[in-house]
C-alpha cells in the first residue's frame, strides 16, 4: 500500500479558487490539505492583470443589477441567471473581504478602491460605459494570490507543493474519498484520503498552440473527472482573448483599452468603430477577437505576414502608462521589443479561457445528470474556478469576472463543505482496487522506450486544435480535426520517456498531462461539431446565426462513446426578473 495522509478536506490546486475555499475551511478549524503542482503563488491566477469586477460605484453610479445584465448579455444568454445573480450580488462583499484581508488595491484620490472601465460593462442595462473593475495596477491576480496564500499560512492550511494529482478515488456508491497524487521530486505516489475533495485545477488552454495560459494549465481536474465517468459541460466554448503578443501568447490585459488604448490596422484605422459602433474597443471579448480575425483575413493585418494588429496606448502619456500598466510595459518590452510609452504593441487573438468545465451548482458541488439523475450532486466532490462550470460565463466571459468567480464560489464551496463535513463525520471505507487502478495508470509510464516523443505528440495535438477549432469553425474542419486527433491518441502508448529514473522525470509528468489534454481536446471538437449555431465564443461559419429554439441549452460530454447529453439553461434568477434573450449588440 502506498503512503497515506488523511484530512477532513483536500483541495487540488493552489490558485485563487482553491486558496479561497481552503481559507474558509481552515478558519473553521478543519484539517485541510492543498495539493499544488507548483508553489501556490506560481499558480496561474498570478497572471490575471486587469482586475476584479464589482459594482462598488466608486467612480460612476452603479449597482449589481446592471452588472448582472451585462454578464447575462455577455454570456450570449447561455449563462445560468440564478448563478449570475448570486455572483454579482455578492461581488461587493467579496471585494471588501479581500480589502480587509490586506489586498493592496490601487486607490482613487479620495482613498476608495480604484476602478477602471472594462469591455462589455454598462450602466443602466446597456447604456453608457460602466467603470466597474477594481484593480491593483495591472497585477491584480498577483496581489490576490499572495494575499490569500498569506492568510492560509496564518490559518495553518497544510500545503503539498510540487505534488501532481492524478486520479480521484471513489467507492461503489460513487462517493469521492480522496485522490492519488505523485510527488514530483521523488516520483513517489501518495494517497490523500478525505471526506470532501475540491478540484480547483484551473483551465486547459494548453490544448491550443497559441495560448495566454501557463504551461501548467493542462486540465488535470477535467481529466480526472472524465476518467471517473463523469461529464464535462459546454466544452465547445473557449475564449480567444483579442490581445495576446504574437507567437509568445503573453496576455495584454483588457485594462489597456480600459485606460484609453485602441486597436489599429495596417492603414492606421480605428477599425472597431465598424464592428461595435457604441462600445468600440471595449466591446465584449468575442466581438473584438472576431473583428481582429476579420481584419487579418481581409488583408488589413500588420507586420511582414499581416498576422496581427496594433494596440496603441502611448497617447495617454508615459507617466500614466508607468503608473497604471507597469507590468504590461515590461511584458511588451521583453516579449514584443516595444515600449508602449512610445510605440503601439503588436497583438493577435490567443486562446485564453475555458467557459465550460466540470458541471457544478452554486455551492460548488459537482453534479452529474448523466449518471446520477437530474442535477444530483456527486457525494464528496466539489469544483470551483476555471475548471468548473457553474455556469456564470455561458458562451463568453466578461473580463474581470474570472477573479470574481474564484472568490465568490470559492467561499460558497468552502461554506457548503463545512456543512457537509459536519453531517458526514465518519470516513467511508476506501476501496483498495480503486487505488490499484490509479497505480496501474502510473505504472504504464515507467517504461523508457518508444518510437514517439511526448513533446511531438503534444505539438501535433495543439496544431490540430489551433487549425480545426479556433476562432472560426466549420463542420468539415471539425470532423477532420477529430480524425487527426484520433491518430495522435493512438500513437500515445508508443511515447518514450527519455530520463533514466523517476526522479525529476519531467517527461513522465508531461505524459500524464497529455493523457488529460487529449480527452479534453476531443470533448471540445465533439461538442463544437454538435452545436449547429453561432453563440458567444463559438462561431460556426456554416451556421452563422444564434438559434435559441434549438440551442438555448448546455452540452454535457461523457468520454464513454463520446456521449452527448443536454440540460436547459436556468433562465430564472433567484429574486429578480429574468433577462430574456435578445439580439446582442455593442
Amino acid at each position: 500500500m502506498i503512503p497515506k495522509r488523511t484530512f477532513d478536506a483536500v483541495i487540488v490546486g493552489g490558485g485563487g479558487a482553491g486558496l479561497r475555499a481552503a481559507l474558509q475551511l481552515a478558519e473553521a478549524d478543519l484539517k485541510v490539505a492543498v495539493i499544488s503542482k507548483v508553489f501556490p503563488t506560481r499558480s496561474h491566477t498570478v497572471s490575471a492583470q486587469g482586475g476584479i469586477t464589482s459594482a462598488l460605484g466608486n467612480v460612476s453610479d452603479d449597482n449589481w443589477h446592471w452588472h448582472m445584465y451585462d454578464t447575462v448579455k455577455g454570456s450570449d444568454y447561455l449563462g445560468d441567471q440564478d448563478a449570475i445573480e448570486y455572483m454579482c450580488r455578492n461581488a461587493p462583499t467579496a471585494v471588501y473581504e479581500l480589502e480587509h484581508m490586506g489586498l493592496p488595491f490601487s486607490r482613487l484620490p479620495n482613498g476608495k478602491i480604484y476602478q477602471r472601465p472594462f469591455g462589455g460593462q454598462s450602466q443602466n442595462y446597456g447604456g453608457a460605459q460602466a467603470i466597474r473593475t477594481c484593480a491593483a495596477a495591472d497585477r491584480t491576480g498577483h496581489a490576490l494570490l499572495h494575499t490569500l496564500y498569506q492568510r492560509n499560512i496564518a490559518a495553518r492550511t497544510q500545503f503539498f507543493e510540487e505534488f501532481f494529482a492524478t486520479d480521484l478515488i471513489r467507492d461503489e456508491a460513487g462517493s469521492i474519498l480522496g485522490v492519488v497524487a505523485l510527488e514530483i521530486e521523488t516520483g513517489q505516489a501518495w494517497l490523500f484520503e478525505s471526506r470532501a475533495t475540491l478540484l480547483a485545477t484551473g483551465g486547459a488552454c494548453r490544448i491550443f498552440r497559441h495560448s495566454t495560459n501557463a504551461h501548467i494549465n493542462t486540465g488535470d481536474g477535467l481529466g480526472m473527472v472524465l476518467r471517473a465517468g463523469l461529464p464535462l459541460e459546454d466544452m465547445e466554448f473557449w475564449q480567444f482573448h483579442p490581445t495576446g503578443i504574437p507567437e509568445v501568447g503573453s496576455l495584454i490585459t483588457e485594462g489597456v483599452r480600459g485606460e484609453g488604448g485602441y486597436l489599429l490596422n495596417k492603414d492606421g484605422e480605428k477599425f472597431m468603430e465598424r464592428y461595435a459602433p457604441n462600445a468600440k474597443d471595449l466591446a465584449s471579448r468575442d466581438v473584438v477577437s472576431r473583428a481582429i480575425a476579420q481584419e487579418i483575413l481581409a488583408g488589413r493585418g500588420c507586420g511582414p505576414h499581416g498576422d496581427f494588429v496594433y494596440l496603441k496606448i502611448d497617447h495617454i502619456g508615459a507617466d500614466k502608462v508607468k503608473e497604471r500598466l507597469p507590468g504590461i510595459r515590461e511584458l511588451s518590452m521583453q516579449f514584443a521589443g516595444v515600449d508602449p510609452c512610445v510605440a503601439p504593441m503588436p497583438v493577435t487573438p490567443t486562446a485564453h479561457y475555458m467557459m465550460g468545465g466540470i458541471p457544478t451548482n452554486m455551492h460548488g458541488q459537482v453534479v452529474a445528470p448523466v449518471k446520477y439523475g437530474p442535477e444530483e450532486p456527486v457525494p464528496g466532490l466539489y469544483a470551483v474556478g476555471e475548471c468548473a462550470c457553474v455556469s456564470v460565463h455561458g458562451a463568453n466571459r466578461l473580463g474581470g469576472n474570472s477573479l470574481l468567480d474564484l472568490v465568490v464560489f470559492g467561499r460558497a464551496a468552502g461554506l457548503h463543505m463545512i456543512d457537509f463535513l459536519r453531517e458526514n463525520p465518519i470516513p467511508a471505507n476506501l476501496p483498495e482496487q480503486q487505488v490499484d487502478k490509479a497505480m496501474a495508470r502510473l505504472a504504464r509510464w515507467d517504461k523508457k522506450t518508444g518510437t514517439e516523443t511526448v513533446a511531438g505528440l503534444r505539438t501535433d495535438m495543439q496544431r490540430i486544435m489551433q487549425d480545426h477549432c479556433g476562432v472560426y469553425r466549420r463542420e468539415d474542419l471539425l470532423k477532420e480535426g477529430i480524425a487527426k486527433l484520433d491518430q495522435v491518441e493512438a500513437r500515445l502508448p508508443d511515447a518514450a520517456l527519455s530520463d533514466h529514473s523517476k526522479m525529476f522525470n519531467t517527461v513522465r509528468l508531461e505524459a500524464l498531462e497529455l493523457e488529460n489534454l487529449i480527452p479534453i481536446a476531443r470533448a471540445t471538437l465533439v461538442s463544437a461539431l454538435a452545436r449547429t449555431e453561432s453563440r458567444g465564443a463559438h462561431t460556426r461559419e456554416d451556421f452563422p446565426k444564434r438559434d435559441d429554439g434549438q440551442w438555448l441549452r448546455h452540452t454535457l460530454y461523457t468520454r464513454e462513446n463520446d456521449q452527448l447529453d443536454y440540460k436547459p439553461v436556468r433562465l430564472k434568477p433567484l429574486t429578480v426578473e429574468t433577462f430574456q434573450p435578445k439580439e446582442r449588440t455593442y
